[in-house]
């Protein structure tokens, strides 16, 4: 699937030049309903190199509305090594919240699921706050399954440099 007109005239798409103020807005838009409103480090020029420079490794669909973005899944490729097949990692969704309750983030959703399909990825996987309790709700309704054994694990800042042996 490479687009989709809702019937209110949104239309879901991959992502383009020029799309990245909008991703943006979302990104920060997120950051501050994750109660993180001054985490975001990302700028338009970030982004640009990220999505479309000379190999890209993160990618995006939007939801665009009457010329803006209202809906964001930002996502990169993952590997298995169990089942020797790549994945979807869904490292952003985000639909501001005046356009909530039209099926944007379903349909954002889906067609991350779509990809999988055509591509014979193995899985669609992403990350909620255990405090997120519509977002839980509304994962659990599309058949999303808790990984309750895995905690994720991350290294960043001093901790990083440690590692690789660069911090003096």
């Amino acid at each position: 699937m490479t687009t989709r007109t809702f019937a209110d005239g949104a239309i879901l798409r991959p992502a383009a030049p020029g799309d990245e103020p909008g991703i943006l807005h979302g990104i920060h838009a997120l950051a501050v309903y994750e109660k993180e409103p001054d985490a975001v480090q990302n700028t338009v020029a970030a982004l640009t190199e990220s999505l479309f420079g000379p190999t890209p490794q993160t990618f995006a669909h939007v939801v665009e509305r009457d010329g803006t973005i209202v809906g964001i899944a930002v996502w990169f490729l993952t590997y298995s090594t169990w089942t020797g097949r790549h994945g979807i990692w869904l490292e952003d969704l985000h639909v501001d919240d005046a356009h909530r309750g039209r099926g944007y983030g379903k349909a954002l959703l889906a067609a991350l699921a779509v990809l999988c399909m055509e591509r014979g990825y193995s899985r669609l996987e992403w990350t909620v706050l255990d405090w997120n309790a519509p977002a839980i709700g509304f994962y659990r309704s599309l058949g999303a399954q808790p990984m309750s054994e895995w905690t994720t694990q991350r290294l960043t800042g001093n901790e990083l440099a440690d590692l690789a042996g660069t911090n003096s």
